[in-house]
């Protein structure tokens, strides 16, 4: 999945999204395999009218906690799946960071991508200071509890998981591949003992922390690394697309 986050202006989108799909189209992904690109919100009807019928999904960035109403510049679910939008990330830590995004928040806004059949990609992810002092496991461990472990199995099944060690995002730092596989099984393991080990199982949890085309395949590799939540790398046709065939 590419973030695009606040990046290019319409003329550059379009060209982007068009190299991307006459790529996939052309050279085939494994049927085990989704592509998504996230781009900012003003491009999304752009997205989903350029990927009609082709091997491409598109996310949003973002979406409201609420249904609907008086929240000027918020996004609403039934918005998004108006413009056949698949997939959301939310929970970003750069949502979390800058926007106080809260726990709660985000336990309404994957209900409200639930109801409208949206896919949430649900972040989660330590700061710098957390992973030195060896409380990453709680901290990721209470994010997921506070955020998506109301859901029943059923709704559960329906989540996408993004593990971003945020301090290795946008700082050229990589969590190193056994760094990665520490985590992604933690997850999977706390996700066994919530629901259940076929759940566990077939979650996919995705590695977000400056994965690019030089360390994909080895990132991918993992046993518990289903994929990438992918930022600036993604902005690069070439690069999306060689970290498209690593997986």
């Amino acid at each position: 999945a590419g973030n695009w986050k606040m990046n290019l202006t319409f003329q550059e989108a379009d060209e982007l999204l068009g190299t991307i799909i006459d790529n996939i189209e052309s050279d085939g992904i494994p049927e085990s395999v989704d592509v998504v690109v996230c781009p900012p919100s003003l491009y999304l009807e752009l997205a989903t009218d350029l990927s009609e019928g082709k091997s491409l999904k598109v996310g949003a960035q973002n979406v409201s906690e609420h249904e609907k109403g008086a929240y000027t510049g918020e996004l609403a679910a039934a918005m998004l799946q108006s413009v056949d939008v698949d997939y959301c990330i939310i929970g970003h830590s750069e949502r979390r960071q800058y926007f106080y995004e809260t726990d709660d928040s985000l336990a309404s806004k994957v209900l409200q991508l639930l109801k409208y059949d949206i896919t949430p990609i649900f972040c989660c992810g330590e700061l710098l200071p957390e992973r030195e002092e060896n409380k990453y496991m709680d901290v990721v461990s209470k994010q997921l509890e506070n955020g998506l472990f109301h859901l029943p199995e059923k709704e559960f099944s329906k989540v996408v998981i993004a593990y971003e060690p945020v301090w290795a995002i946008g700082t050229g730092k990589t969590a190193s591949p056994e760094q990665a596989q520490e985590m992604h099984a933690f997850i999977r393991a706390l996700i066994g003992r919530k629901y259940s080990s076929d759940a566990a199982t077939h979650c996919r949890i995705l590695y977000g922390g400056s994965c690019n085309a030089k360390n994909a395949r080895e990132l991918f590799s993992m046993n518990d690394v289903d994929g990438g939540l992918i930022g600036g790398a993604s902005l690069q046709a070439q690069d999306f697309l060689t970290i498209i065939r690593s997986a």
